[in-house]
């Protein structure tokens, strides 16, 4: 039996390596989230929520899990109440990057790096999105205070000092 030369020995670890830090090749482009509404630091069921990415949009009812396709842009929510005034609208659930983004920059000189970056496998969005609802009157800023009104124009009257008469010298006689 005739053993590999060590240098075929290398090339398929660091290829083994390689292929491991790949997340395209061991991680997955979908992730399942649970997406859950809470208004006055309670539950509330039965919200109807839209997700959307850049590479699509789906639809879930709170509490529910469902399946998205991970992207590096921002996830959109926005959930809404049939039947009450409790809306959420959250434009910034960003993604982290994931584990198998490191390998890709260490092993592969980053090239496996933008690959995974195209095709969003190697990121992760937060596994709980807990949306709070409030009710738009809630969130909409006090009315402005109405101006006063102009004062009427009142005239200023001047007033002078009151200087008190000198005495005058008595007169001198000579």
């Amino acid at each position: 039996m005739r053993l590999p030369s060590s240098a075929a020995l290398a090339a398929r670890t660091l290829l083994l390596f390689g292929l491991g830090g790949c997340a395209t090749l061991t991680g997955n482009t979908e992730q399942m989230v649970l997406v859950q509404t809470i208004q006055d630091n309670r539950e509330l069921t039965g919200a109807g929520c839209i997700l959307s990415n850049d590479v699509g949009k789906w639809f879930v009812t709170t509490p529910g899990r469902i399946t998205i396709r991970k992207s590096q842009e921002p996830l959109k929510v926005d959930c809404r109440k049939h039947g009450s005034p409790a809306i959420a609208t959250d434009d910034h659930i960003d993604p982290k990057l994931n584990g198998s983004v490191w390998g890709n920059v260490i092993l592969t000189l980053g090239v496996g790096y933008f690959v995974d970056r195209n095709t969003g496998a190697g990121f992760d969005y937060p596994s709980i999105l807990t949306i709070v609802m409030q009710d738009p009157a809630r969130l909409a800023p006090p009315p402005a205070p109405m101006p006063a009104p102009p004062a009427a124009a009142v005239p200023e009257t001047v007033v002078q000092p009151k200087v008190a008469p000198s005495p005058l010298p008595n007169p001198v006689v000579y």
